[in-house]
């Protein structure tokens, strides 16, 4: 198992890609502490990872608030000795509109959840892998991180703003042996992109079916990609297998640019 002994901070480990990742993870050998909005999501993956005989600790709450992270990350400090990984993942998928009909507070929603939660959990974990001189670090972008979205522009700025964010991180904590590095996944099977292609399809008066063959229609797979697939990557990227790579931006789209 290679991440045994390790323990994985996650954030939005409760849904999605980040409960796969979690899953995959606690498979691999390391105890989870899990963050975010939706209590009863985590406790099932914490059960989960307890069948396997490791440790799970659940924080409730939202991790765009600084005190919200600050106890997370000292209760598991304190209760599990030290955090090996960090996998910045919750995100929204923010306002779909042209950048004339967004609000302000969804700018600022969008921001927070998925830039500001990020910044948070770093500045809170790294003093302590800087202490024991290790750690991976391990941010969720996207392919929108990448390349211009319509009605998408908080979602591609929040994005864009990770790797950028990610990289200048990578520079300061490389020579305590800490590596970052960025994850863009493509579209993604799951609730989140059903959302947004339901109201891209009705955008452009195209069926659901439609709206999925012209998103993959320029991906040399010609599929969306799976939650597995991004998780497998999170987990080469959080092991000693990694050990090399740091202020990279992996892409997990099926090729699609």
């Amino acid at each position: 198992m290679i991440l045994e002994g390790k323990v994985a901070m996650i954030t939005g480990g409760g849904k999605g890609i980040g409960r796969v990742i979690s899953q995959r993870f606690a498979r691999a050998g390391a105890d989870l502490v899990l963050l975010a909005r939706t209590e009863e999501a985590l406790e099932e993956v914490a059960d989960g990872a307890r069948s396997l005989g490791r440790r799970a600790l659940v924080f409730p709450g939202d991790a765009s608030q600084e005190e919200v992270v600050e106890n997370a990350v000292n209760q598991a400090l304190k209760t599990l000795g030290h955090i090996d990984i960090l996998v910045n993942n919750t995100g929204i998928e923010g306002p779909n509109s042209p950048i004339e009909g967004i609000s302000r507070g969804d700018w600022d929603h969008t921001m927070a959840v998925n830039l500001t939660s990020a910044f948070l959990c770093c500045k809170k974990v790294i003093p302590f892998m800087r202490s024991q001189k290790q750690g991976s670090i391990i941010n969720i972008s996207s392919l929108a991180g990448t390349r211009g979205i319509t009605n998408r522009s908080p979602y591609c700025a929040s994005k864009w703003a990770m790797i950028g964010m990610s990289k200048a991180v990578a520079w300061e904590v490389g020579p305590d042996d800490i590596r970052v590095n960025v994850i863009c996944p493509g579209a993604v099977e799951g609730e989140r992109i059903d959302r947004v292609m339901h109201k891209r399809a009705r955008d452009h008066g195209l069926t659901y079916g439609e709206m999925i063959a012209k998103t993959t229609s320029d991906t040399p797979l010609r599929r969306l990609v799976t939650p597995e697939e991004i998780a497998a990557t999170a987990l080469f990227l959080a092991s000693d297998e990694s050990s090399g790579i740091t202020g990279e931006v992996m892409i997990v789209s099926g090729g699609r640019r």
